[in-house]
């Protein structure tokens, strides 16, 4: 027991000493947050917490960009921005080459119907990688934290780019000198093969290999068990689009009613934002090895920057926390 109490407290200090290496850990996390909002339905939750732990002044939120090429998905994610009182917040788009997965139910259009926000789809929005760029140029030196909850187009195409406007640095320079550390939602452990991943697989396997800073993963083993929605579903403001989508959802998705839904996206933007080591074990170092079909396996070689969360706590401690977050109101 002496022994793994050693082990684990060896991984956190080497986890830190990566992402703090420079001396800001005191600073809150400044994220770029990367969504796919679909087709399934925790990203609602998930940006849902962003902005709660925003709002408690535990983060600020720089940027929202989409994965998902489909029409709906910034203009959602502009939808949920604006009701947390952050209409201002930049929204961008992946390029032509990423996924474009419609939910099954509709569940994007719908809300936007609901809401009377179709004009958003008439809004032009920037590039996702402009955006990338833009922010990171601007920002302090290991100072920007990215949460990726979809697919890695944007980060393969942010990693392919080269001097613009806003830098005379690449792609691959602005990551080495701006970023702290990307979270994302990805990959199975200790292997597997996960939506994530497998369904941009080549901008997966092009964003992991060139990838030069810490990278934590929480995998679809971890989301999985952890259920939520059910509560912001019943006890949420009607006015709230994160009511309307779990209790939509909830009802429509599987074509069945569901009580509650897995939480893999939420799982990662918690980590991300508060210290992991307070709901998981955090594992690692080690490299997070991929194939171009996307497959991933873990190599536990301790020269590498990757890392990967398992379960501590029973999963309902985790749920009750994250349901908390999901209803949080913010003032008008």
């Amino acid at each position: 027991m002496k022994f793994r109490y050693f082990v684990l407290s060896f991984v956190l200090l080497l986890w830190n000493s990566q992402v703090h290496g420079t001396g800001i850990k005191s600073q809150i996390p400044r994220v770029i947050f990367d969504t796919d909002m679909g087709p399934d339905y925790d990203d609602i939750g998930a940006i849902a917490v962003l902005h709660a732990l925003a709002a408690k002044g535990e983060c600020e939120i720089l940027a929202t960009v989409a994965s998902d090429g489909h029409g709906s998905i910034a203009p959602v994610i502009d939808l949920f921005n604006a009701y947390f009182n952050r209409p201002n917040l930049p929204v961008g788009i992946p390029g032509l080459g990423a996924p474009n997965f419609p939910s099954g139910n509709n569940w994007n259009e719908k809300l936007l119907i609901h809401f009377n926000k179709q004009a958003l789809k008439e809004k032009k929005y920037p590039k996702a990688v402009d955006v990338y760029r833009e922010i990171l140029a601007k920002e302090q030196d290991n100072s920007v934290t990215i949460i990726t909850v979809g697919f890695f187009s944007n980060i393969s195409d942010l990693l392919n780019s080269g001097p613009d406007q806003f830098s005379k640095l690449s792609g691959l320079e602005l990551v080495k000198k701006k970023v702290k550390k990307w979270v994302a939602m990805a990959g199975a452990f200790p292997q597997g093969r996960e939506f994530n991943v497998e369904r941009d697989s080549p901008s997966a396997y092009n964003a992991i290999n060139k990838w030069p800073k810490p990278i934590l993963f929480s995998g679809f083993e971890i989301g999985d068990k952890i259920m939520t929605g059910g509560k912001v579903a019943k006890q949420g403001s009607s006015q709230n689009p994160v009511t309307w989508g779990f209790d939509y959802n909830l009802k429509t998705y599987l074509g069945k009613p569901e009580q509650n839904r897995q939480s893999w996206d939420e799982t990662a933007v918690l980590c991300a934002i508060r210290d992991p080591a307070r709901y998981f074990y955090v594992n690692g170092p080690g490299k997070f090895e991929l194939d171009k079909d996307g497959n991933n396996s873990w190599n536990p070689e301790l020269s590498g920057k990757h890392y990967f969360l398992s379960h501590k706590y029973p999963y309902k401690v985790i749920a009750d926390v994250l349901d908390e977050l999901m209803l949080f109101e913010p003032k008008k």
